[in-house]
């Protein structure tokens, strides 16, 4: 889609952000505030000074309202509701924009491409019409920031797509595609080709017409009965609490939307803003701003420059067709990247070419994408029992059990195959980097990529730099995760490296809960309740019990530290997790985990025998053993380096372990609670169960400093800007 300008007059308004000009009877307001055209203080501003300046031109018959480089209006400035959010001011107020747009006498059209998103919606259907070119995105995301539409977005957009579709879009936070929109009334005409062209036409037409032309805030047809609409705010309230578990700002999105059927536009407007006045202030909306500048900050990398190229990967291949190797040539053939995939094995390689299909057939079946799109894809995965080819690729992702010794020997075999400049990738969750790169005449090019199962889906990618690892090797690495639509987050190398060195001692804990009384199934529901995705023991059966016991033996506990025990047993017995139909729970045919009295017995005699008192367990302890383990983990990791920033761990805990948003990740986490509140409860767990609750020197200081991790980033970025400059 082009934006093609059409001569005019000169720019009419000194405004960087918002250039207007005439084209013949059209004024033409475009924003240009990249790279998302963000609400910024400015934009606002100029886009009402020049309906102001339309309204008061007689020679003016119509207003268009259009995005310059690649979007709409995203949304609002979120720097702005981040000060909001910590007490520093409110949220933007668009209301006196908003109502010149509405009462402007000509035809205001927002031509819609890119994205609508946010507070650009809201502009956009205060607007008398909205034309989009296809495949353009409209929605109200708000609710995943922790707020609802705050400038009148939860009174409008009802009035245009009706209550059923507005509790949908602002519970779910969704985009939905312009010719969506268009069924629903959102917007008026899909323009093919050029979008100011055929915005201008339309506006044109519109102006033909004669007015009064709609105002939004005055339509009524869609608001239904106060008996339907009864019903639909019920549903919606279920199914808010289903999808959108634990969350404030879903459910006040959907008592706003019921003032705006229920009160005058006015009275419904002045509710809305109570309402995201008080979400403001809560903690979910902080933490929820502080995961979406978290997830953002990833990519600036200390000490590499940002205009390093990465290397083209054009070719990819996989070693390895098991259920990492076979989702991670799925994620490259997403991305339209040519993949390679060798197994030794032609049965492990049906197998995994079979799992792939399915994967992809079951998306067809749902309507995601069409057989076409599927088999474009397929033709993508060349399976193969040998390593021919693989001196084109310009990538080899080794993707083989957690073996060293098997690493090794494959990567020895990769550095004779492989084409000098060709990255030579890891898919290890635990191992040393720079082990494997040893076994190699290169090591500057080898690097851990660790994708999270399934590969496909996952957003994180755990990029593990090893000691020669090259700075443009990391450059592709980023780039790659980019082009996976992945959240690629750069790591130092040691056993675990982020995620998985946090999540044994949670698991290690867990453990130790059940064989001291608590049962897998209350340790589980207490996690599940206070928000994560999965409980431990659950995930443990899901990635299998034999994958955890693989992984101990490589990394046994250090002398002294007690070790869980039942575990162990549950492999001995063949109970490996939903593989097998049991593991710590067993498993019916639709594999719903149910408690298992064996397990039970085994983990109270496993007690018994060993001289651990069970006892009756809160729910409470349950939640600070196994968060707080993590936190003081998490704290090891920072200090040594092996993280860049507290909120990288926050990333990666938020993208690939099912931690809830609306706590900001373990390391935000630990603030809100209060890191002196954190490290005496640690004390008094060390003093309770031994040395593996030793409190991490760095929360120690900080403790006693009265600081926070992320007072720690703030300093570190403040360094760094100095460094840089």
């Amino acid at each position: 889609m082009q934006i093609c300008y059409y001569p005019g007059e000169p720019n009419l308004m000194a405004n960087e952000l918002v250039n207007v000009t005439h084209h013949g009877d059209v004024l033409v307001a475009t924003v240009n505030n990249p790279p998302v055209n963000a609400l910024s203080p400015g934009v606002p501003e100029g886009i009402e000074a020049a309906v102001v300046a339309a309204r008061a031109n007689s020679s003016v018959k119509a207003v268009v309202i259009i995005g310059g480089g690649r979007t709409f209006v995203a949304g609002a400035d979120i720097k702005e509701l981040e000060q909001a959010a910590a007490g520093h001011g409110s949220a933007p107020k668009l209301h006196g924009l908003l109502e010149q747009i509405e009462d402007c006498a000509q035809p205001v059209v927002m031509a819609i491409h890119g994205t609508a998103l946010g507070g650009g919606l809201e502009v956009a259907m205060a607007g008398h019409y909205r034309v989009a070119v296809p495949g353009a995105q409209l929605g109200q995301p708000e609710v995943n920031l922790g707020i609802i539409p705050g400038a009148e977005g939860t009174q409008r957009l009802p009035r245009l797509v009706g209550l059923a579709a507005a509790v949908d879009l602002c519970v779910s936070g969704k985009a939905i595609k312009a010719e969506e929109a268009l069924a629903l009334g959102l917007v008026d005409r899909i323009i093919e080709g050029d979008l100011l062209a055929g915005a201008l036409a339309f506006a044109r037409e519109m102006a033909e017409k004669g007015g009064p032309h709609p105002k939004t805030r005055e339509l009524s047809r869609k608001l239904g009965s106060p008996t339907e609409n009864a019903g639909i705010v019920a549903a919606g309230r279920e199914q808010a609490r289903k999808t959108r578990r634990n969350l404030i700002a879903p459910l006040a999105a959907i008592d706003a939307l019921e003032a705006a059927v229920a009160l005058p536009f006015d009275e419904g407007c002045r509710k809305e803003r109570e309402i995201i006045t008080e979400l403001l202030g809560t903690d979910q909306c902080r933490a929820l701003i502080h995961a979406f500048f978290a997830e953002r900050a990833v990519s600036k990398i200390p000490g590499l420059p940002k205009d390093l190229p990465p290397i083209p990967v054009r070719q990819a291949a996989i070693v390895g067709a098991g259920t990492m190797g076979g989702g991670i040539a799925m994620a490259m053939a997403n991305a339209g990247i040519p993949v390679l995939l060798k197994d030794s094995d032609q049965a492990a390689l049906d197998r995994g070419v079979s799992a792939i299909r399915k994967n992809y057939e079951g998306s067809v079946k749902k309507g995601r994408f069409s057989q076409d799109v599927m088999d474009q894809r397929m033709a993508l995965i060349h399976p193969q029992l040998t390593s021919a080819g693989f001196e084109a690729a310009d990538l080899v992702i080794e993707a083989v059990f957690e073996n060293l010794a098997l690493k090794k020997q494959i990567f020895t075999e990769l550095d004779r195959v492989m084409k000098p400049g060709a990255v030579l990738a890891t898919n290890t969750s635990t191992l040393d980097i720079d082990a494997i790169a040893g076994a190699t005449s290169r090591p500057d090019m080898v690097i851990g990529l660790h994708f999270f199962s399934p590969a496909h889906v996952m957003r994180l990618l755990e990029i593990v730099r090893g000691r020669n690892t090259s700075p443009q090797v990391i450059a592709t690495a980023l780039s790659l995760a980019k082009t996976l639509r992945k959240v690629g987050v750069l790591v130092g190398n040691c056993w675990g490296f982020v995620g998985n060195r946090m999540m044994l001692p949670y698991m290690r804990e867990a453990q130790f809960l059940a064989e001291e009384g608590a049962a897998p199934q209350q340790v589980d529901q207490a996690l599940y309740d206070w928000g994560m995705a999965m409980g431990i023991f659950a995930v443990d059966d899901m990635g299998g019990i034999d994958v955890q016991w693989r992984v101990r033996q490589e990394h046994p506990e250090p002398a002294g530290l007690r070790s869980p025990l039942v575990l162990n047993q549950l492999y001995q017995m063949g109970r490996l997790g939903q593989k097998t139909g049991a593991g710590w729970y067993r498993y019916d045919e639709n594999r719903r985990a149910l408690p298992d009295p064996e397990v039970t017995a085994l983990i109270r005699e496993t007690a018994a025998k060993n001289g651990i008192p069970q006892r009756t367990i809160s729910e409470a302890e349950i939640i600070e053993r196994c968060i707080y383990v993590m936190i003081n983990e998490g704290a090891r990791i920072l200090d040594e380096g092996i993280a860049l920033r507290a909120s990288d761990i926050d990333t990666v805990y938020l993208a690939g372990y099912g931690f809830p948003a609306y706590h900001g990740g373990p390391m935000w986490y630990a603030d809100t609670v209060g890191l002196a509140k954190i490290y005496r409860r640690i004390e008094e767990f060390h003093n309770q169960h031994g040395p593996h609750w030793e409190p991490a020197p760095l929360l120690r200081r900080l403790a006693a400093e009265g600081g926070t991790f992320a007072s720690l980033d703030a300093e570190k970025a403040r360094e760094e800007r100095v460094a840089a400059n």
